[in-house]
């Protein structure tokens, strides 16, 4: 079947089988392949996309579903579609949260859904929004304090001067 994705502000043609999944659509069709296929089954968040502003496992997903909706992944670079993706990217670097890197790009999508919806997240909120998204490498203290690092300087922005 035919479909016209918009995937990172981007207009994308595909033809894909009807059951294709959201993420092989991605990943073979649109060559964008930051959104990782690890476990294929919604269970480790790996492949989070941001869907029309919630998140969602775009392994559970049908490409099909998403056609005139707004796609967003790791790959995007529009300030628009992702205000917070590289503050959030450069806070990974900068407290060692990237690891070996297989959940990272869910791991920043779950975190940019987050902080679009609330700039100045908790730790409660923050550690909330990964809940769905596993670390094999166990760095979760890091990401946690990556996500609080950029909602402090937010906060920042914002305190008396």
């Amino acid at each position: 079947m035919a479909l016209d994705l918009r995937v990172n502000g981007k207009p994308y043609a595909v033809n894909v089988e009807p059951r294709r999944t959201l993420l092989d659509a991605l990943r073979h069709d649109c060559g964008l392949t930051g959104t990782k296929k690890v476990c294929d089954m919604g269970n480790c968040g790996a492949c989070t996309v941001i869907l029309d502003g919630r998140t969602v496992y775009a392994c559970l997903v049908l490409a099909a579903e998403c056609e005139n909706q707004s796609v967003t992944t790791i790959e995007c670079s529009d300030q628009d579609e992702a205000p917070w993706l590289s503050a959030l990217q450069q806070a990974f670097i900068d407290h060692d949260a990237f690891q070996c890197g297989y959940c990272t790009p869910g791991q920043l999508m779950s975190l940019s859904a987050l902080f679009s919806k609330n700039s100045t997240p908790d730790e409660q909120a923050i550690t909330d929004a990964v809940a769905g998204n596993l670390c094999r490498c166990g760095a979760y203290r890091h990401i946690l304090k990556a996500a609080s690092a950029v909602a402090d300087a937010e906060r920042a922005k914002w305190a008396d001067p």
